[in-house]
């Protein structure tokens, strides 16, 4: 999202960054940028009063779930806005992965959160799909129309020399890590597969080595994971990703299921970090390219593989040197940023929907039902 605020505040747009979400200590600060903050509320009317004083010539929906909410009035105040939907990974595919692994089922992905998450995409102008497999997903097997959705990956600036050579060198780095927040069901799944199989297995060969859990939003039965003598700590949330994951030899993440692409990855890139993975970890993320690391799905050649990693000073650089491509060729904002925004740019909204006609019908009767529910609320919120 704050790539995304760059990438057009770059072009000279005016940014209003509009949330319910509460502030915290931890919120972005965009104290010292032009973009300026409004608190909005749920169900209520006075987001209307905002919209049309506002009267925004494009919408960008974090999420579908936000697109439900509000949607509905910004096409009742502002028609001609362009509606955006940034997917950031789309829901019903990581929770029917999800649901397949704990059920030991195959995957089913006609859901109901599939209805409501592609709804939401067919009711916007456009939609940005992170990974190449989504758009896949999308078109082939959802029949969506490719001028709905818009593959845009990260937007990472390259790795130059100069980075490379403020990296802290194999000699002077320790142990492993895994970062993500806990709430998030893939990262606890990885977490919990890390404690009871990856872990017992890996520190008999590497008996002198941490795995540092790090991740926001630690709760008692992570804390119950931690063991000194295994060398298993849970470290709770980093200040900074980069400077954390830095510091350490290998990120180790045999991811089971999620969608999207792995913020964590790209971190351990941009400071010459090893990551160690699944093909689920690493769909979507290295195109024909060679990974950063090692991608294995059978645990037993994964804990093997990581040892090598750790251990085999060339085998690591190489990884490096494979990151640094990586990044560059598929997530350098150089070759995205600019034919995004001239995409956006060329729409001609009234052709456009107009050759989006099962998004009117969406747009005409299914958003009726939330418009109604909302306005119900609203009104009960008042007694």
């Amino acid at each position: 999202m704050i790539q995304l605020i760059d990438l057009f505040l770059d072009r000279g747009y005016e940014i209003t960054f509009a949330t319910a979400a509460s502030k915290s200590d931890f919120s972005y600060d965009f104290s010292n940028t032009v973009v300026t903050e409004q608190e909005i509320k749920l169900n209520d009317e006075s987001f209307d009063s905002f919209l049309s004083t506002l009267h925004p010539s494009i919408v960008l929906f974090d999420r579908f779930m936000i697109e439900e909410q509000y949607g509905w009035r910004v096409k009742n105040e502002c028609p001609e806005a362009l509606l955006i939907l940034d997917t950031e990974d789309l829901h019903f595919l990581r929770q029917a992965r999800q649901k397949s692994k704990k059920q030991q089922k195959s995957i089913e992905l006609f859901s109901d959160t599939a209805k409501r998450e592609l709804a939401s995409i067919l009711r916007c102008d456009l939609s940005l799909i992170i990974s190449e497999e989504e758009m896949k997903i999308l078109t082939e097997q959802f029949k969506i129309d490719a001028s709905l959705i818009y593959y845009l990956p990260f937007l990472e600036s390259a790795i130059t020399t100069e980075t490379t050579q403020n990296w802290v060198s194999f000699e002077d780095r320790a142990g492993l890590a895994f970062i993500g927040n806990f709430i998030h069901e893939p990262n606890w799944d990885t977490v919990q597969l890390l404690k009871s199989t990856v872990w017992p297995a890996l520190r008999t060969k590497l008996p002198n080595v941490s795995l540092n859990i790090y991740g926001a939003y630690v709760s008692p039965k992570v804390l119950q994971l931690a063991n000194e003598r295994e060398n298993f700590n849970i470290k709770g949330r980093a200040k900074d990703a980069r400077e954390t994951l830095s510091k350490h030899k290998i990120l180790i993440a045999p991811i089971q299921f999620g969608a999207g692409l792995k913020g964590k990855f790209i971190d351990a890139i941009h400071v010459g970090t090893p990551s160690a993975t699944t093909s689920m970890g690493a769909e979507a993320m290295r195109g024909d390219l060679n990974w950063n690391g090692i991608i294995e799905d059978d645990l037993d050649r994964f804990v093997d593989g990581t040892v090598k990693l750790y251990q085999d000073k060339a085998l690591w650089q190489k990884a490096q040197q494979n990151g640094i491509k990586i990044l560059n060729e598929r997530y350098s904002k150089e070759k995205f940023a600019q034919p995004f925004i001239n995409h956006v740019e060329s729409i001609d909204l009234s052709v456009h929907r107009q050759n989006n006609f099962f998004g009117q019908i969406l747009n005409h009767h299914t958003t009726q039902s939330t418009k109604y529910f909302s306005l119900w609320i609203q009104e009960k919120n008042k007694k």
